[in-house]
């Protein structure tokens, strides 16, 4: 149960830049979404919370209790026995501004293997709706959820962080053209039909490719993808034969573990006499086994392995990312001064409820001892009194919203203005 105390920001995960994609895997969210955010905003202190799971990163974000505590049970939970014993070497951990600066840098593209990307934004706003009808967020991450998706359009419009960049599958797509030098004439075959895999095939048709085949779980899906682009589908169970006659494969799958094994490949190479077959895995958690490489003239590249060719127009969107850089903590800023006003909104409101009681109390203690008092005079005496509450309430509100000072020093300010107004003693002066 959580307990009583002001909401705590605090915000854990991995990302490509700390953990390769072998630890990546262990911890992705790949199923069980709804019972893991269920059971995360069960755990002791948490009030709200919010999952993201990409092929790039885990992150959980948890409004309510803070400290060390709250940091090592969300960890716990969430990696639990995946990590080894230096396991924690590959997380991060924010807090406060630190944390919103962080979901605002990430929903911004500014994080991103491929900086710039848009898929990112998608994946935040797909994790919110969910995290939404879970009953996991309230009123802190209802404001800083959506406010991040503004930040990243105020990015995208007030920079050209976009403008250069590449996709993941854009970037699959341009390896295989490292690798091949062209891929004009090469039979290629995606494994998975979502987005990623649709954003291959559009890239793929640009290179005048001679065939394409989707091979999915769902066959209805393969043939949805396929009949867009003019390719083939088939039936996951078709894989292995679809392999025989193939250059390329992509594979993009949301499977919770792999799904073609070194011994499964053992046989079809041997029907291909060994021609070369090269395969391009940017699942997380990886679809291929990472066996395949000790197979002769099989060549596996795992999403890792992309880092190279996402260097393309590196230094445009470094120069952009500054700008951005600048709009995210303007923002942060702005969010942070939001927030330290909700902390003292009961402060406020208690000042002004207070103040009001008084003037109330003596207004009704000096008419009564007016009974000939005329409605005129008593509304007049009324719209003096409130004018006077005003005045004495605005230099104690000036204090109050003073954004100078750190947290802990505007949090001694509410107390100040508590003992100084004696909001232990309810009760009007009689």
């Amino acid at each position: 149960m959580a307990t009583d105390g002001p909401d705590h920001i605090l915000l854990v995960g991995v990302n490509h830049k700390t953990a390769p994609v072998g630890i990546r895997e262990k911890i992705a969210l790949a199923a069980g979404a709804d019972d893991s955010l269920t059971a995360f905003k069960g755990l002791p202190g948490c009030r709200e919370c919010f999952l993201l799971s990409t092929c790039n990163r885990v992150e959980a974000l948890w409004v309510g209790d803070g400290g060390d505590q709250a940091a090592r049970d969300m960890t716990a939970f969430l990696f639990g026995d995946n990590l080894t014993e230096n396991g924690a070497d590959y997380l991060y951990r924010y807090e406060e501004a630190a944390a919103v600066h962080h979901l605002f840098t990430v929903a911004s593209s500014l994080d991103s293997m491929v900086v710039g990307e848009a898929q990112i934004l998608g994946q935040l706003k797909a994790a919110y709706r969910q995290a939404a009808a879970a009953g996991c967020v309230g009123a802190i991450l209802n404001r800083l959820l959506p406010k991040s998706f503004t930040v990243a359009k105020r990015v995208r419009s007030e920079t050209g962080i976009g403008l250069s960049t590449v996709s993941i599958s854009y970037a699959a797509v341009e390896l295989a053209k490292k690798i091949f030098g062209s891929l004009q004439g090469k039979n290629v075959l995606l494994i998975g039909a979502g987005e990623m895999a649709e954003l291959a095939m559009t890239h793929l048709l640009n290179q005048k490719i001679a065939a394409v085949t989707v091979v999915n779980r769902t066959l209805a899906h393969a043939k949805e993808l396929a009949g867009r682009f003019h390719g083939q589908a088939a039936a996951l169970p078709e894989l292995l034969a679809r392999l025989e006659t193939v250059d390329i494969v992509i594979s993009s799958t949301g499977a919770a573990g792999l799904i073609l094994l070194k011994e499964n490949l053992v046989p079809v190479m041997r029907r291909r006499r060994n021609r070369p077959l090269f395969f391009i895995d940017i699942a997380v958690p990886r679809d291929l086994d990472p066996a395949l490489n000790e197979l002769e003239n099989t060549y596996l590249y795992d999403i890792d392995d992309l880092g190279g060719v996402v260097e393309v127009n590196r230094g445009e969107r470094e120069k952009e990312a500054v700008k951005a850089q600048l709009i995210v903590t303007e923002e942060t800023e702005k969010f942070m001064a939001w927030r330290q006003n909700l902390a003292l909104n009961p402060t406020i409101l208690q000042l002004r409820r207070h103040v009001e009681e008084i003037c109330a109390h003596e207004l009704a203690k000096t008419t009564a001892k007016m009974p000939e008092l005329s409605e005129t005079n008593h509304a007049s005496l009324e719209r003096m009194l409130a004018a006077v509450a005003g005045k004495i309430v605005h230099a104690p509100l000036q204090y109050l919203k003073q954004q100078d000072g750190a947290g802990s020093e505007r949090e001694n300010k509410a107390d100040v203005v508590r003992r100084v107004f004696g909001f232990d003693d309810e009760s009007p002066a009689s």
